[in-house]
This record gives structure tokens, sequence and C-alpha cells, in this order.
């Protein structure tokens, strides 16, 4: 059976993207990044919470702030993306799962009265969201540069409490010349697919 999602699509979101190491100057808006959220937010998740918190780093002076928390090799490319988002799992999501998960509201206290299960449950969906919110920027035309480079902590307490927890930190925008290293290899379906 083949993909129903057409072929420029496949290719957009998938063959063709790559994580960008140069940024066009051309500035990401507000209305592209709602755009992008509007888009992402229905992406399924556990009990349907919503732990990925993002944090825009739009000013010069926070951008400041972030650049000596990022790992030297990073701190180029981070400096001169057109934005730069800083993705958090919120170890607080429960409070909200009643009004998002109005088929079993006892799942707040049913399953996440205890902080550690909290802190695995937002880390993994947290971490999916963040995939979806990738593939937006990708469909939104633009270039993601998604990178865990960096000292969590530092980030953590420079533009987070400690309800969040870093995941990683991206920079978006139009791709720059030489953006990207060409395709590297994948595992074959194959030596990833066991059937049982």
């Amino acid at each position: 059976m083949s993909l129903v999602l057409d072929p420029a699509a496949q290719d957009l979101l998938f063959r063709e993207a790559r994580t960008a190491n140069t940024f066009t100057d051309e500035p990401v808006s507000e209305e592209q990044v709602r755009a992008i959220y509007d888009l992402v937010k229905y992406g399924p998740t556990a009990f349907n919470q919503t732990p990925l918190r993002i944090t825009l780093v739009r000013s010069p002076e926070a951008r400041e702030r972030l650049l000596p928390h990022m790992a030297e090799g990073n701190r180029s490319k981070t400096a001169t993306a057109p934005l730069v988002a800083i993705l958090a799992a919120d170890n607080e999501f429960h409070e909200e799962l009643p009004a998002l998960f109005p088929a079993f509201p006892a799942a707040k206290d049913a399953f996440f009265a205890e902080r550690p299960a909290r802190e695995r449950s937002a880390a993994m969906n947290a971490a999916l969201q963040a995939a979806y919110f990738i593939v937006g920027v990708r469909a939104a035309g633009l270039a993601a540069g998604p990178m865990t480079g960096f000292d969590f902590e530092g980030v953590r307490k420079e533009f987070l409490d400690d309800d969040h927890t870093p995941l990683m930190i991206v920079n978006i925008g139009k791709p720059g010349p030489d953006a990207s290293y060409p395709r590297s290899p994948r595992l074959a379906y194959e030596d990833v697919v066991t059937t049982v």
C-alpha cells in the first residue's frame, strides 16, 4: 500500500529534511510560529497530555543570556539563527488533564499524583511533541536545527524553573548557504522492524 500523503509533502517533511546549521537573516514571524503550533497541537500523546513548553528567544538580550550555555560548536549557529526556541517539559502538566482529557478527568490523580511519574511521562510526551514541532517547522517551509549540546541546568536556571526540564534547543529559519550535511545513511527496514 502506498502512502496517501502527496510525494512533494513527503519530501518536504521527511526526505529533504536536514538539520540546518546556517540560516538566512529572513525573520520568522509570530504568525508563522502560531501556525506551526496550531497544526502540531493535534499530534497524539498519552491521555492527551500537553507537557511541551516553548520559550521563544527573540530579543538580543535573551540571546546573549542563552549563548554562554550553548556548547562551543553550537554557539555561532544559535547566535545567527533568526529564531531560537527552547523546548522544555512541564512536570506539572497534570494540572491541565481534567480539561484536556475529559473522558477520564481522574487521570490527573490516578496516574500522576507522584512527581517521578509525572517527570517520566512529561519527558516522553514532550519529546513526542517536540518531534511534531520540528515537522511543523518543515511544514511551514522553514528549517530546524535541533540541538542537545548545551548546559541543561544552566538553561533551566536562566530561562525556566524547577517545574520545567529542558529537552532541546531548536534554531529556526530559512536555510542559508551550505546549511546542512549531505544525507547520511539510514538503517534498513529489516534492521529496525521485527515481527513476532
